[in-house]
């Protein structure tokens, strides 16, 4: 026994209480490694939620929740995608590794859905698309991928305000990031002429991220001929555009109309990076399917960004989750499947549209002095209401309505057994 051992020996059977030197020495060796770190902020969306389930209130309604939920307030699984759960049931797959970028069968599918099936791009094979961890995957790898092959000191310039995981993402890489205004707080609509102005002094070489459609969070979309400007002074500046489209079809119920500005910037010329999420449009929330193109102008060049893209991959989940995206194919290669799909996305982007309709009724129905044709002129699952802090506050404590302070709602939490009640609460805190 080594003269440590010893004297360590000797020291325990001293004390009467053993927990006390080896429990004391274990808290003070682990506390020494993590005790720099601070406590992070609570996710805003997720104490909205934990404060409604805690509301015993019969009359509670919960604008806050970012995912689509039918009429009865419950989640929707498409039946689009109950079809083609079965017959990939029914196929006896194996759950072996999928390739580092994702099936063949997938990225080509879900490439065409977003840039048309006659994109020249195909024939040229000049785009690199690789299936993501979802719309967040597909932006943090795409962020990252740009930062390092293509200029390490370039500014990314985003609309304001954004999908709060934009800046999150880019803080986490340690990229600049800056603001061009977008929303137009008295007309509650889309701020052309400040937009247009801004992106004119944008440096020469930034990225500009895009929203595609459904703005998240104002549901404020630029009108086509809006883009075809943005286009043109995008090009002019020379700026790298990069899209986030995670509600193809969800906005208008058309997945052609919703991929208008995707499908214009490449007309015209863009090498566009493109972010795809199916959560929203195909309702796979947990199944993370995703994907990220880069077009790269030539099939060298695209070969050579896709083998990159894979190390990059390799070194962060090594290989994409498969069940979600095998849905994700099912749908979009099997003709009738895909029919069924287009009509499940209709549907649900109806059902928004028909409450923006009710709730903008029912509140100018109430003699409510203000203007509310923002309510249906917004697109997709959220609205920028333009109430108050003080009065979404009201909102929660005196009627039980829960949503973000900035006064968005999710058009997805009213429903026709609820959409009065809100209309009626919303003029009370307002007129």
């Amino acid at each position: 026994m080594s003269q440590v051992l010893k004297k360590l020996t000797v020291q325990v059977l001293k004390n009467k209480n053993v927990d006390n030197i080896f429990g004391g020495l274990a808290v003070r060796a682990g506390s020494t490694w993590w005790n720099n770190v601070e406590m992070g902020p609570p996710d805003v969306i997720l104490g909205i939620t934990e404060a409604y389930k805690r509301d015993d209130n019969p009359n509670k309604v919960n604008l806050g929740v970012g995912a689509y939920r039918d009429d009865e307030g419950k989640p929707f699984v498409l039946p689009s995608v109950r079809k083609a759960e079965e017959i990939i049931y029914n196929k006896c797959l194996n759950h072996e590794y999928a390739p580092i970028g994702g099936e063949a069968t997938f990225t080509d599918a879900v490439a065409k859905l977003a840039f048309g099936e006659d994109c020249p791009i195909f024939q040229e094979k000049s785009n690199c698309t690789v299936q993501t961890l979802s719309g967040t995957g597909a932006l943090r790898l795409g962020f990252e991928f740009i930062m390092k092959h293509y200029a390490k000191n370039k500014e990314v310039w985003m609309p304001n305000p954004t999908w709060g995981n934009h800046p999150q993402i880019c803080n986490m890489l340690n990229i600049p990031h800056k603001k061009y205004r977008y929303y137009d707080a008295k007309t509650h609509g889309f701020d052309l002429n400040g937009a247009l102005e801004d992106i004119c002094k944008i440096p020469e070489g930034s990225i500009i991220l895009l929203h595609a459609c459904a703005h998240n969070p104002t549901g404020v979309d630029p009108r086509p001929a809006d883009w075809e400007q943005l286009s043109q002074v995008i090009k002019q500046r020379k700026l790298f555009p990069f899209f986030d489209m995670a509600y193809q079809g969800f906005a208008t119920g058309s997945v052609d109309n919703d991929a208008f500005a995707v499908r214009k910037f490449v007309k015209d010329g863009h090498q566009v990076t493109l972010a795809q999420s199916f959560a929203k449009n195909m309702g796979l929330y947990g199944e993370r399917a995703g994907a990220l193109t880069l077009l790269c102008g030539d099939a060298e060049s695209a070969a050579k960004v896709m083998s990159q893209v894979k190390i990059m991959i390799r070194t962060m989940y090594s290989n994409p989750p498969l069940h979600g995206a095998r849905i994700v194919q099912e749908i979009l290669n099997n003709a009738e499947l895909k029919q069924m799909w287009l009509c499940d996305v209709k549907l649900m982007a109806d059902r928004i549209i028909s409450m923006r309709k009710q709730l903008r009724e029912g509140i100018e129905k109430s003699g409510n002095p203000h203007r509310w044709e923002h309510i249906t002129d917004q697109i997709g699952m959220f609205c920028y209401t333009g109430l108050k802090p003080e009065q979404v506050e009201r909102l929660t404590k005196d009627f039980h309505i829960y949503l973000t302070k900035d006064g968005r709602i999710s058009v997805a939490g009213v429903s026709s057994k609820n959409v009065q009640y809100v209309a009626e609460a919303i003029h009370k805190v307002t007129a």
